[in-house]
């Protein structure tokens, strides 16, 4: 099928498979599970001895979700190429593929990739994405999300921005003239995990639903200001005391618990004055991360984008590498 590609995304805890059509970057089909490396990794100890290979095994759970998209589409996908981005390409997937380093051009022309050839077990080419390493920090799957951004978002070489990506690891990105100079980690998401389901505090919290309260909204905001009052570590144990005194419900009290580890984050931001920020979330955390940009007075110089755009950025990151890459290797062999 001429003008078509399977992206997949697949991170630690998540797999998606998409058939897009590459000239409007259309989405013609869609398959989600939570079949991530990390799980697909496991899997394969457990059972490696079936396999020769982990390539071989976590190649044999990929034809198993190809197929499900091939009945869900209707489509003959054999022969199109699959793009892989995330966590395919670390130690723990499919195949490690070493990172690309900063600068890095946010038209992904410089994407480090590794292809695997169709054969007799898969009738595809597959190109695997990996990730950018900076002198401390990396991350898989960001870089092709980046891509994406910057061709949605026509992103000007004469400004200067943050872009904001909430969640488990929060990935803050500075991209000067239209290159990544550098990006900053935060396990903001991980530590709210580990603090409310495996530390003292889980007595204290419980999760709240979609539609926050007045009251929990308020707890969130509270615990965005006093983020920057105390150490962090400080202020974990009034998450403790608020319950132990009854200011709080448990779900308004894991709301404070939020607040300071995403003020804590957006903190570090109050000193980029000269820097604009750029909001990438999904809905999920959006409405949370918008009311911590407002609480610390920085909605002046935050662009917000919205949470479909976010989600098309895999697919156009995967097609703009992917036909970079095309154009490079058509440049090789003239």
């Amino acid at each position: 099928m001429k003008n078509y590609l399977i992206g997949c995304d697949w991170g630690t805890t998540s797999f998606r498979l998409r058939l897009i059509e590459t000239v409007e970057n259309k989405i013609i089909s869609e398959v989600l599970s939570s079949e991530g490396v990390a799980s697909t990794f496991d899997a394969w100890k457990a059972t490696k001895a079936e396999f020769e290979t982990k390539k071989s095994f976590f190649i044999q759970r990929l034809k198993e979700q190809l197929a499900v998209l091939a009945q869900q589409s209707k489509a003959e996908l054999n022969g199109i190429e699959i793009v892989i981005s995330g966590m395919a390409s670390s130690s723990i997937g499919m195949y490690e593929v070493p990172y690309a380093t900063l600068t890095y051009d946010v038209d992904g022309a410089q994407t480090a990739v590794h292809r695997l050839e169709a054969d007799a077990h898969l009738a595809h080419d597959i190109m695997l994405i990996s990730g950018i390493r900076s002198e401390y920090d990396v991350m898989r799957g960001e870089e092709t999300q980046l891509v994406g951004l910057a061709e949605l978002l026509h992103l000007s070489a004469s400004q200067r921005y943050i872009l904001i990506l909430p969640g488990t690891h929060s990935k803050h990105l500075y991209v000067q003239n239209n290159r990544l100079i550098d990006f900053q980690t935060y396990m903001t998401g991980e530590v709210f995990s580990l603090i409310s389901h495996h530390s003292i505090l889980k007595e204290s919290v419980e999760k709240a639903s979609r539609e926050l309260s007045a009251l929990e909204m308020a707890a969130f905001k509270m615990g965005v200001r006093e983020s920057g009052a105390r150490g962090v570590l400080r202020n974990l144990f009034r998450v403790r005391t608020n319950q132990l005194f009854q200011k709080w419900t448990k779900k308004e009290n894991g709301l404070y618990l939020s607040g300071l580890l995403i003020g804590s984050e957006i903190h570090d931001l109050l000193a980029e004055s000269e820097w604009q920020l750029v909001l990438c979330s999904g809905n999920n955390l959006y409405e949370l991360y918008k009311a911590a940009v407002e609480e610390l007075g920085l909605s002046d110089r935050m662009l917000t984008v919205s949470a479909d755009t976010v989600d098309l950025a895999t697919v156009v990151g995967q097609v703009k590498i992917f036909q970079n890459q095309a154009l490079l290797l058509n440049n090789q062999t003239l």
